[in-house]
């Protein structure tokens, strides 16, 4: 049986204090972006995280091999059309094959407002083997320095 904590809902409310910032990654609402209430439709939070994963690893110079093993988003203030989007990728310590990351979601023109918070869990997968791997080290070289 579960306990009650287990299958409750948290919603990320602040940056956990074990979190650093990894990358920065602005962007610019599209006018796609937007749904039928005139603000960011609320999947496209998760592609934001999805590119800002993407640009950091592009920084550092290693391949996009990961899997989410969740992901989860706490939405605090609408984003409307035309934004300029701040996306803030935060870490928290590894593990083996996984690494928790948090986003932060801002609106620049709004003084930097935080619009939103989320969390994912990535994991470095083999799709050949079909199970995790270790991190990779260049990854936890830029982990250790960041």
């Amino acid at each position: 049986m579960m306990s009650d904590e287990a299958t409750t809902p948290g919603y990320l409310k602040n940056l956990p204090d074990n979190t650093y910032l990894l990358h920065r990654s602005l962007y610019t609402m599209r006018w796609s972006d937007m749904d039928a209430f005139g603000h960011v439709n609320n999947a496209m939070y998760f592609t934001y995280f999805e590119q800002a994963r993407v640009d950091w690893l592009a920084s550092i110079g290693v391949a996009h091999g990961l899997v989410l093993a969740n992901i989860s988003c706490t939405f605090f203030q609408a984003l409307k059309y035309p934004a300029e989007l701040e996306v803030r990728l935060h870490a928290g310590p590894p593990g083996r094959s996984s690494l928790n990351t948090y986003y932060e979601i801002r609106d620049r023109p709004e003084a930097g407002q935080l619009c939103a918070l989320g969390h994912g869990t990535i994991v470095w997968y083999d799709h050949a083997s079909g199970g995790s791997r270790p991190i990779p080290d260049a990854v936890l070289q830029h982990l250790k320095n960041g």
